[in-house]
Formats: structure tokens, sequence, C-alpha cells
């Protein structure tokens, strides 16, 4: 039977949305804690945001950091891995994990009973589950600045979801807004071929990759910063360096090189688009070719607003990752969900530990409605999921 139908009827223990990061880490765990589980995922293969990425992406934290909970990453661990790297160890952990996962299904509602079953509408069929994992992550929509004029600018506009490598824009004027890690990575990449400035509000706090030896992550592990949870003096620290220093920026001595040099510049924030080009703060007007915008993500979880569980901006209602609105409802990948790494591949283990632990205690003072599924679980199988096959 294929692995859709298999769990199209019945009602599982869990349900979890998502196939990247996040929910490959809470299937590990679920699976670990014996419960009834599926994994949706809308696009055609696994992976997450990963596979959305611009091309010469690389993780800022070493191999050895950036694994999920069970399987270390491959290769040496002081490496910095690429996006077609992680692509292909998530793919790898899925197997190896015996994940059961279903791609190509895209969660169009969810609906709770009054016996508190959700009901999970998918690509045109129905699962049933006594509690629910979200783990679509922090990086879904793109954060989209609408500034004054940009609807007559007659260049190239785009999120950095979009960019995918620098010959597009070889020989071009672009401005790349936002000066984090992103912002940095892509402006270095495109002044390789094209005149770039990065616009920002705050000019990038850069932070060495490597102190007295050793790379950053590991003296953060060594202080208790990769745990460091919201309203702790280690996460207050943290939060008012990014505040007051501006958006902080891994780098080897390459990006500070870089704008020494004059191979790309960083300046305040335009004010205003024109049909050929920009307006700076100072009034001064330019022609540009291409913005690209490095300005984020939002969640983007339609699929709840039915529920209850979002606020007005559609963030989720929740606490630690479980949410305060809906029980049975929990969340691995947020930002800052327990600690500053919550949306990185090596934060993503142990939310994912903490969401199963409380989901077990639901589960069992949870009275025994509804229909529980005796289906087993399943290995992960590209052909019967029907497949064509998130960063620090």
């Amino acid at each position: 039977m294929p692995l859709q139908d298999t769990f199209t009827s019945g009602t599982l223990d869990t349900l979890v949305i998502g196939a990247g990061q996040a929910g490959l880490a809470t299937g590990y765990h679920l699976r670990n804690a014996g419960l009834r589980f599926v994994i949706l995922e809308a696009d055609d293969a696994l992976g997450g945001s990963w596979k959305h990425y611009y091309r010469s992406l690389r993780l800022f934290s070493p191999a050895r950091y950036s694994a999920l909970p069970g399987q270390p990453f491959p290769g040496d661990p002081g490496h910095y891995p690429t996006r077609d790297a992680t692509i292909a160890y998530l793919h790898s952990y899925a197997h190896t994990q015996r994940l059961p996962v279903i791609t190509g299904c895209r969660v169009r509602e969810v609906t709770r009973r009054g016996d508190g079953v959700f009901e999970v509408h998918a690509a045109g069929r129905m699962f049933r589950a006594r509690s629910l994992v979200v783990a679509s992550g922090s990086f879904h929509d793109p954060r989209m600045p609408t500034l004054p004029g940009q609807e007559g600018f007659t260049g190239t506009v785009l999120h950095s979801i979009g960019y995918r490598s620098p010959e597009a824009f070889a020989g071009q004027r672009v401005l790349v807004v936002g000066a984090a890690n992103s912002g940095v990575q892509i402006a270095a990449e495109l002044a390789t071929v094209a005149r770039v400035s990065i616009a920002a509000r705050r000019p990038p706090s850069f932070v060495p990759q490597r102190i007295l030896g050793a790379d950053v992550h590991a003296w953060w592990s060594v202080f208790g910063l990769d745990s460091a949870e919201p309203g702790t003096w280690r996460a207050r620290l943290f939060k008012r360096l990014h505040a007051t220093r501006g958006p902080a920026v891994l780098d080897t001595g390459r990006y500070r090189e870089d704008i020494e040099a004059g191979r790309f510049d960083v300046r305040p924030m335009f004010r205003a688009f024109e049909p050929g080009g920009v307006v700076w703060s100072d009034g001064r007007a330019e022609q540009v070719d291409a913005v690209i915008f490095a300005t984020g993500f939002l969640p983007g979880l339609p699929f709840l607003q039915g529920l209850g569980a979002l606020d007005g901006r559609g963030v989720p209602l929740q606490q630690r990752g479980v949410s305060t609105a809906v029980p049975g409802l929990c969340y691995v990948g947020l930002s800052y969900q327990r600690s500053f790494a919550s949306a990185t591949l090596r934060g993503v283990g142990p939310d994912a530990e903490a969401v199963t632990q409380h989901l077990k205690q639901h589960l069992a003072l949870q009275a025994p409605h509804g229909e529980r599924s005796s289906a087993p679980h399943v290995a992960f199988d590209n052909r019967s999921a029907g497949a064509q096959d998130a960063r620090i």
C-alpha cells in the first residue's frame, strides 16, 4: 500500500508539518518515543528551505556543530558545508533514520474537533492526529518591505530567496538591502561581476569566525550560548550586542577586507525608489539596475488561521514551542523558540526533544477518544512518497 494511503485512515499520535531540518529532528524524537506519526512536506522533495537558497551558500558553523540528532554531518568536522551538501545530508538523514515522509503534500487547512483530534486537509486528503507539530520553520514567507516609488521602479527587485548566482547581474549596478550574514555574503559574491553596495539602517558588526584557533561556535558552546534560553543573562547579552552593534556577521576576515579594498561598500538605507534607480538619504539620486532584499522571513502559517493559534501579525502564540492557545499544538524551528540557535541545524534537535516530551504527557492525559491508527512506522521511501528524487 502506498505511504500516502497508509495514513489517510485512522488517527495518528502526531502529525508533523514540514520535512526540513526541524521536521526531521522532530521525527527522530517521535520515533524514539514510540509514537505513531507521519511528516508532510509541501514540496516534491524534502529539505525545507535549503533547496531554495542561492547556490554558493555555505553554513556559518562547522560540520561538527551542524548535525541533527543521532547522525553526524559527514566529512571533516571542521569544514563548512555547502548548500548542496546540506540538502544531501537531510535526504540521507530521512532514509537512515527511517522517517515516514510524504512529499508533494501541501497543508491547506487544519481544524480541531471537540474531542481534541486535529484534522489536517492536505493535497486532497484528510489526516487525523491527536497532536500536531508545525515544523515549517521561520524561513517560509520572504519579508519584503515596500518603499516609496517602488511600484514605478523599472529595474529588477527580488528577495534573496530568488537569488541563485551572480552571472545574471554581470556589469550591473546592484544594491543589496540588509547587512546580516546573507546580505553580506550575497554582496561579496556579486561584487566579483557587478558594482555593489549594501544599503542598511545600520552597518554590519563583524564577529571573528575563529578566535585563538577555534571556530567561534566552539566558544559559544563552552560558555553555554548554544542553549541560552530567552530571559537568561547570556541571551540578554547576545540580544543587547545585536541591538547596539547592528547585524552580527561571522567573518574570516574576507568581508571586512572586501569593504576596505572597495570591492563593495555599505551605505545608509536609501529613502525611496524612482523609475531608474533610488534616492539616497542625502537626497542624491542614482541609477540602479537591481535591488535584492536580504531582509529575512516570516513564518507564514495561513493553515492555522482557523484555530486561533496566531496573533494579529500571523505569529504563533507559543511559549518554548508549546502553543498557549491550542492544546496539543507545538512548534519546532521558530527563531528564539528556546535559544538563539533554535532555527538552526544544531538547535532544532534539543527543541524537538523538549516538544516530544511535552506531547508524550499531553497524549497520556488525553481521553482515549477516536480511532487509533494501527499502521506501523513506514520507512521513508521516495517512490512510495511520490517524490522526484533552513542556517548557522
